[in-house]
């Protein structure tokens, strides 16, 4: 049989989260062991043929090369390691539900093999109570009490991809143990892969904080996007706006529109929060709206391209559209809840012959069918072309197109390309 080791840590679900909690765990001085249910994801781990930046890479393999990150299948090693952190997605459905599956499995599988002396951190954004139901109380049924025998917390993961700025050994943590014990330990696991840990009351209180957190972001950016269209009607550059409203420095909080929202975040999270508010029958309406703007933000978009279009005598139904930037957002290979990839699939439906280019996406899958990115040829026969994400460097796109052919054909929904006041000019 195995024991807990001192200074191993398994971290299970080596996704966008727990590969760099594994790596600035590594970076504290921890061997890790890391778990995942799919081969390929850890098949493409070992090759660093993964989304990090260059300098990330770089530290990857150095990690796997040393032997301080393992990579491995077998959740029978799960007792091999001192502390279980456990950073699997949790997405919503079709019908905006949460699907609570990689986190059931994970929580199950983690409680089967926990053994005395082990601090299990649950980081994976849920409902509040999700600790208790699918860790504490489950262990208590094998006989072993959060707080004595093993010790259980809840973390939120605080991961911001492509944002070298906002690394986990950067960012502070939150920590709510189930018992003053657990708290301390699960503290004494991620102090030192955090700029500083903020102990809380309870695991609810720190899952309450990340739904607090990300429904915070979901609200204010419906709002940008809402006060974007104001602006427009009012014909107003909505960025300039916003730089004037900026210069407050007390009140007020830059928050900037777009064509909508993606990732693993902002599209779910706040559905986690409304999920148990209608099982308790219970309400939140301004949550409730901001997601609603939300999930309608990519038909704003189309109607955007839409008038246009027709503003230079032109149908939707057989123009030709060039995307500019498909991943969620800059600086990432994400196309996770792209906007774009609804932007392109409503237009493709609508008749229109769409075209993307992405330097860090070499393909999307719209309704099924796989479409690779188009050279710049494509971009500069198009009817209009639509700027949906700017990578890193690639911020001139309005001098690029606006005057290829002569024509004003360039529809910046990132609101960063000026001049925005004509955004609705033939």
């Amino acid at each position: 049989m195995n024991y807990p080791a001192k200074d191993v840590v398994a971290v299970v679900g080596l996704g966008y989260v727990g590969l760099p909690t594994a790596m600035s765990l590594v970076e504290s001085g921890k061997k890790v062991i890391g778990f995942d249910i799919s081969v390929d994801r850890l098949t493409r781990i070992a090759s660093c043929d993964v989304d990090l930046s260059s300098e990330d890479l770089g530290r990857l393999t150095s990690a796997i090369e040393s032997g301080k990150l393992e990579l491995t299948i077998d959740t029978s090693r799960l007792p091999e390691a001192e502390a279980v952190i456990i950073c699997v997605p949790t997405p919503v459905d079709e019908s905006m539900a949460p699907d609570f599956t990689a986190i059931h499995g994970a929580c199950a599988t983690v409680v089967e093999r926990a053994c005395p002396g082990q601090t299990i951190i649950l980081t994976s954004t849920t409902y509040v109570g999700s600790t208790r139901d699918l860790i504490v109380e489950p262990l208590a049924a094998r006989g072993l009490v959060a707080g004595s025998d093993v010790f259980v917390a809840f973390s939120p993961e605080r991961i911001d991809p492509g944002v070298s700025a906002h690394t986990p050994l950067t960012t502070p943590r939150v920590v709510g143990g189930a018992t003053p014990a657990c708290t301390e330990r699960a503290t004494a696991v991620l102090a030192a892969t955090a700029a500083a840990v903020h102990t809380v009351s309870s695991p609810d209180a720190a899952e309450m904080a990340k739904l607090l957190e990300n429904t915070f972001r979901a609200v204010n950016i419906a709002f940008a996007n809402e006060f974007a269209e104001i602006a427009e009607g009012l014909d107003l550059s909505i960025g300039e706006v916003i730089d004037a409203a900026a210069t407050k420095p007390y009140g007020f909080m830059r928050f900037t529109p777009g064509p909508g929202v993606g990732g693993h975040c902002i599209p779910c999270d706040p559905h986690y929060l409304l999920w148990q508010l209608r099982r308790g029958r219970q309400t939140a309406p301004i949550t409730e709206i901001a997601m609603r703007g939300i999930a309608q933000r990519p038909s704003v978009i189309v109607d955007k391209v839409r008038t246009r279009l027709a503003n230079t005598g032109k149908p939707l139904d057989g123009a030709r559209v060039h995307v500019v930037g498909v991943a969620y957002k800059p600086g990432v290979a994400d196309v996770r809840e792209s906007p774009a990839l609804e932007i392109m699939s409503e237009m493709i439906r609508a008749g229109a012959l769409v075209t993307y280019s992405d330097s860090h996406v070499p393909s999307v899958t719209i309704d099924g069918k796989r479409i690779p990115p188009s050279s710049s040829e494509a971009a500069e026969s198009a009817d209009l072309i639509l700027i949906h994400t700017i990578h890193p460097g690639e911020t001139d796109w309005w001098t690029a197109f606006s005057e290829v052919n002569g024509r004003p054909q360039v529809l910046d929904v990132t609101y960063r390309s000026e001049p925005h006041i004509n955004a609705n000019a033939s």
